[in-house]
């Protein structure tokens, strides 16, 4: 993943997001705000060793922090608990997000020289969200 540290990606595509939201239970308002922007993920590496995944926007802030293949506590953008892990392959990125209260999600982000290939799936939706690299 060294290849792809410190490189910025802004969304140029999404499709299903509202659905994905939906199905987490994320209200009408927040949705709408959700879908309206274009959040700018970038992977970073700390001090202390651990990968930093942060996305921004205009909207909200967020970053996680974490060692691959050790499970963390992680508080979601829309505000669910969850014990995550993350795991490599090869280029990917395996997200997986479980809680007690809600279902379980698993989010893929693929990094690519040219894009950073977000799926993100709960129940029986997947959402697909195009990152291209930001200049």
């Amino acid at each position: 993943m060294d290849a792809f540290l410190n490189k910025k990606y802004k969304l140029s595509t999404s499709e299903k997001f509202d659905e994905y939201m939906k199905a987490l239970g994320v209200g009408m308002m927040t949705r709408k705000l959700g879908n309206t922007v274009s959040p700018v993920v970038e992977l970073t590496k700390s001090d202390d060793g651990k990968l930093v995944l942060s996305s921004n926007s205009t909207f909200k802030n967020s970053s996680i922090a974490f060692k691959l293949n050790e499970e963390f506590d992680e508080e979601t953008p829309d505000g669910r608990k969850v014990k995550s892990l993350i795991v490599q392959d090869g280029n990917k990125l395996i997200h997986t997000q479980k809680c007690d209260k809600h279902n379980d999600t698993t989010i893929v982000r693929e990094f690519e020289p040219e894009q950073l290939k977000m799926v993100l799936t709960v129940d029986d939706i997947t959402c697909t969200r195009i990152y291209k690299p930001v200049q």
